[in-house]
């Protein structure tokens, strides 16, 4: 399984549409196959600061997903949202506990 957390930092005169455009992104994502959880979280102290948390089987997924129309017509729409460039991270778990 493969864990990815993006962090993207939106600018506040975005935040609403950002928030209506990632419904078809999150939706998509979660309906993927070789998705296991996809979901958006809104950072309290910072509510311009969106975490995505993402679980995948494997790399194949991952590929598969950063080539979808929901993924890449959200970055393709939403690029101008945001403040900043995102964090992301990425960790490999080759078991679960």
């Amino acid at each position: 399984m493969i864990i990815i957390h993006a962090r993207l930092y939106v600018k506040p005169e975005y935040v609403e549409a950002f928030l209506e455009k990632s419904k078809v992104l999150v939706a998509g994502s979660q309906a993927e196959e070789g998705n296991i959880s996809y979901d958006l979280f809104r950072q309290t102290d910072e509510p311009e600061t969106f975490i995505v948390v993402e679980e995948w089987k494997d790399m194949e997924a991952i590929e598969f997903h950063n080539n979808t129309p929901h993924f890449t017509g959200f970055f393709t729409e939403a690029g101008s949202y945001f403040a900043k460039p995102a964090q992301v991270k990425r960790v490999l778990v080759e078991r679960e506990v």
